[in-house]
């Protein structure tokens, strides 16, 4: 578990650095300039907005989308790197608190690459590429291992190996995945609780532990799973309490849940049945509402705390957006998408 330090912070330091990285990301316009190229030419363009050193270091393997798509992973752990080394004391405990969820992700795709039976070449090539050093373990994991019990064995001794322990030998891949889903948001909770943590991050958390768990309401209720089986899926520590989301297991239809969710105080419905009803081919539409919720409340705990941990967290964020957002676009004319469809699905 990441423990928050008591040492002395450079609030004020690394908020100053953090907005002028923030200042610095792809803004709408120049993203709907990118969404008219090409692209091997949005991959020209991108090298001049911070990724010319992740381009040239995969360019001779890579080409097109894919070239792309490794870039941008690259510089993203590079820059998590970054952040996390120029921010001192109780600050660093609380974005690394943030930042730790990435490693529950690489624990996953370890976990999935061996339940495929992907082989290392391909994951070593694709997924999790060598070049990046801060891949090495996890590469050993995958090369190392032939079952899913062999990789917890192989995680003892970290927080994913402790959440992966507590489960039965025959867990499934989807038992794991959620077993690393609830250890993070646990341990992230008991990280930031008490006098050294900060109550507003506190709040952050547990508002995105609700969104989790109203997605994976909606998405259970759509696999037809009802009662103590969608109950199982929920993720303690949220806003809103078990017998709501209980009570929330029992609904049979998207009109009847979001009538048990709106009974909860902190649940926001604005939008929802708007959502809701463009969600016939998927709950993207869910998504990107909760997804939109959490920025504005992020931006707002940013603007009100300037000199806090807020500031760096809301440019880690904003940093994830942007790839998100280039991934994207990228993939969607790589698949020969209309560019409206891809603006669509754009978060800017």
């Amino acid at each position: 578990m990441v423990r928050i330090a008591n040492g002395r912070s450079n609030m004020a330091n690394a908020s100053a650095r953090a907005k002028a990285r923030k200042a610095s990301l792809i803004d709408s316009t120049r993203m709907r300039q990118l969404l008219q190229q090409g692209p091997d030419t949005i991959g020209t363009s991108i090298a001049e907005f911070g990724y010319r050193n992740e381009i040239d270091l995969y360019a001779g393997r890579f080409t097109g989308a894919d070239l792309i798509e490794v870039a941008l992973n690259h510089n993203l752990d590079a820059d998590f790197d970054s952040v996390l080394g120029f921010c001192q004391g109780r600050l660093k405990g609380m974005v690394a608190v943030y930042v730790d969820r990435f490693s529950y992700q690489n624990a996953k795709t370890v976990l999935r690459a061996i339940h495929s039976g992907a082989s290392i070449e391909m994951v070593a090539g694709q997924v999790l590429p060598e070049e990046n050093l801060n891949n090495s373990h996890w590469l050993d994991m995958v090369r190392n291992c032939n079952t899913l019990g062999d990789v917890v064995n192989a995680m003892s001794g970290t927080p994913w190996g402790q959440a992966l322990s507590k489960l039965d030998a025959d867990s499934n891949l989807q038992q794991m995945e959620d077993a690393l889903d609830t250890a993070y948001y646990s341990t992230a909770l008991a990280s930031i609780r008490g006098p050294d943590g900060h109550p507003l991050l506190e709040r952050y958390i547990r508002t995105e532990i609700d969104h989790r768990n109203i997605i994976n309401q909606f998405r259970g209720l759509r696999q037809g799973i009802i009662g103590e089986n969608r109950d199982a899926l929920m993720i303690h520590g949220g806003k809103i309490n078990k017998a709501a989301l209980k009570a929330a297991s029992q609904a049979e239809s998207n009109e009847a849940l979001l009538e048990v969710l709106r009974r909860a105080p902190s649940f926001d419905d604005t939008g929802f049945e708007e959502a809701i009803q463009a969600s016939s081919i998927s709950l993207d539409p869910v998504v990107t509402l909760l997804q939109t919720q959490r920025r504005v409340m992020m931006r707002r705990f940013a603007h009100l705390n300037p000199i806090s941990a807020f500031p760096v967290i809301h440019y880690i964020e904003s940093k994830v957006l942007e790839v998100q957002n280039i991934r994207l676009l990228v993939r969607g004319k790589s698949a020969g998408l209309p560019d409206e469809v891809i603006e669509a699905h754009l978060n800017i």
